[in-house]
């Protein structure tokens, strides 16, 4: 129970965090998929197709979740903070010099390096949607058709739900990119939990598939 002479601090900021519902879902569907084919050549097998299998799984298993579950995207008045399929890139606000949509999203530095945020994917036909039903809008004589779309909470539902995060993604970086806080150097660290059984399981898998 919090003493009222002595309230606990609340915290300055949360994180924004942006994933893919769809990359989510078809990756615990696959993972579901592999497991149960999987456990049962390694239950019913023989001769070395339960260690292949097992091989197999160490390797798919990890590669799955680096691509489906593990992207994320996180942001606060800080910094923003990206988690790739093999690494987690942190950037100040003040490290990025803009964040670019294209055929993919990707947050650029003042020194040209990129990075894609996977957990953000660009979808060309939720553009189109999008696009259409802005432009029935504006033929209605909606006064909010036009504008910032992220300025403008009503107009949320008339951009694709990636452009929406990307915009919300601007708006931080232009408005923090100059606090004290947000300053400093991108630092990147390589997902090892990833990377390592990944790497186990593709020796294993050769040394079984090289062994008659």
């Amino acid at each position: 129970m919090s003493d009222p002479q002595n309230p606990v601090a609340e915290p300055a900021y949360q994180d924004r965090t942006f994933r893919s519902p769809a990359g989510i879902a078809g990756g615990v569907l696959l993972l579901a998929l592999g497991a149960w084919l999987g456990i049962d050549a390694v239950i019913r097998g023989e001769g070395r197709t339960p260690w292949l299998a097992l091989a197999g799984l160490l390797l798919a298993v990890p590669l799955v979740v680096a691509f489906t579950v593990r992207p994320a995207v996180y942001a606060n008045d800080d910094r923003l903070r990206v988690r790739n399929p093999f690494r987690t890139v942190t950037l100040p606000w003040g490290s990025v010099a803009a964040l670019r949509s294209g055929y993919s999203n990707e947050v650029l530095t003042p020194s040209g390096t990129k990075y894609q945020l996977w957990a953000i994917p660009v979808s060309l036909r939720g553009r189109k949607k999008a696009a259409r039903r802005q432009s029935q809008a504006a033929a209605s004589g909606d006064p909010t058709a036009g504008g910032r779309p992220f300025l403008d909470p009503s107009r949320s539902s008339a951009r694709a739900s990636g452009d929406q995060a990307m915009d919300e993604l601007r708006e931080i970086s232009e408005r923090q990119a100059g606090a004290e806080t947000a300053q400093g150097e991108p630092s990147v660290r390589w997902a090892y939990e990833i990377v390592v059984p990944c790497a186990v399981g593709a020796v294993l898998l050769a040394v079984l598939l090289a062994v008659t």
